[in-house]
C-alpha cells in the first residue's frame, strides 16, 4: 500500500459514543416502545443512519423518534462521550507527517462537529462529510469520493478506516483500502467477516502499516 490520504469514521473509530447512543436510543425507544428492546437489540441499530434504524422500528413515527433521541443525545453529549487511547497522539503524528485526512461519517453536521471539538481534533481534518452532505451515505462510495475530491485524492492512496461493516464496505464500493478496529463494538469477528484489508487493534498501529516510523 502508499497511503497518503486516510478516511476516518466517527462514532466507534476515533471518538467512543457508544454509551451515549446506546443511552439515547434506550430513552426514546422506552418511550415509544416500552419493554421492547434490550442492549443487545439496540447494538444492532447502531452504524446505519437514524433515519434507518427508526423506520424499522415505527415507519410512521420516525422522524419524531428521530427527534427525540437528538434532543437526549444533545443534552448527555458531553456528560456520556469518551477518547480511544492512542487516538489523538495518532492522529496528530499522522498530521504531522503530511497525511491528508478526512472523516467520513453517517451523523448530522452538528453533533459529529461537536464530538470532533470536544475530542481535540478539529486541527486535523481539512474535510468532514456528514449526513447532510450527501445524498446517500456509506456503503454508497459518495461520500467517500467526496472527501477525496476535496481533499485531492485518489482510491489508490487512501485507507478508509473505520468500526463498522458499512465503512468496510462504503470503502470496497469506493475502491479505497479498508480497516476494521478491533474495538467496533460489534466485535472483532463481525467486522473481519468483511474481509477489510487490516485489522487495528489499537489506533497507534496505523502507523506502522502507512510507513511512519514511531520513535
Amino acid at each position: 500500500m502508499n497511503i497518503n490520504t486516510i478516511l476516518f469514521d466517527l462514532d466507534g473509530t476515533l471518538v467512543n459514543t457508544n454509551e451515549l447512543i446506546i443511552a439515547s436510543f434506550r430513552h426514546t425507544l422506552d418511550h415509544y416502545k416500552p419493554g421492547t428492546y434490550g442492549r443487545e437489540d439496540i447494538i444492532q441499530f447502531i452504524g446505519p443512519p437514524l433515519t434507518e434504524s427508526f423506520r424499522k422500528v415505527d415507519p410512521e413515527r420516525a422522524e419524531e423518534m428521530i427527534e427525540m433521541y437528538r434532543q437526549h443525545n444533545l443534552s448527555f453529549h458531553d456528560e456520556l462521550i469518551e477518547e480511544y487511547e492512542g487516538v489523538q497522539e495518532t492522529v496528530d503524528t499522522l498530521h504531522k507527517e503530511g497525511f491528508k485526512l478526512a472523516v467520513v461519517t453517517t451523523k448530522r453536521k452538528q453533533t459529529a462537529l461537536m464530538g470532533i471539538e470536544v475530542m481535540g481534533l478539529s486541527p486535523y481534518f481539512s474535510s468532514i462529510v456528514t449526513f447532510d452532505d450527501v445524498e446517500e451515505v456509506k456503503p454508497n462510495p459518495e461520500p467517500l469520493n467526496q472527501a477525496m475530491e476535496a481533499l485531492g485524492s485518489r482510491p489508490d492512496n487512501t485507507l478508509m478506516v473505520g468500526d463498522s461493516h458499512y465503512d468496510i464496505l462504503g470503502g470496497q464500493n469506493a475502491g479505497t483500502y479498508t480497516a476494521g478496529v478491533a474495538w467496533s463494538i460489534k466485535g472483532k469477528e463481525h467486522l473481519s467477516s468483511f474481509k477489510p484489508d487490516l485489522m487495528l487493534e489499537k489506533m497507534p498501529d496505523l502507523l506502522k502499516y502507512v510507513g511512519v516510523r514511531v520513535r
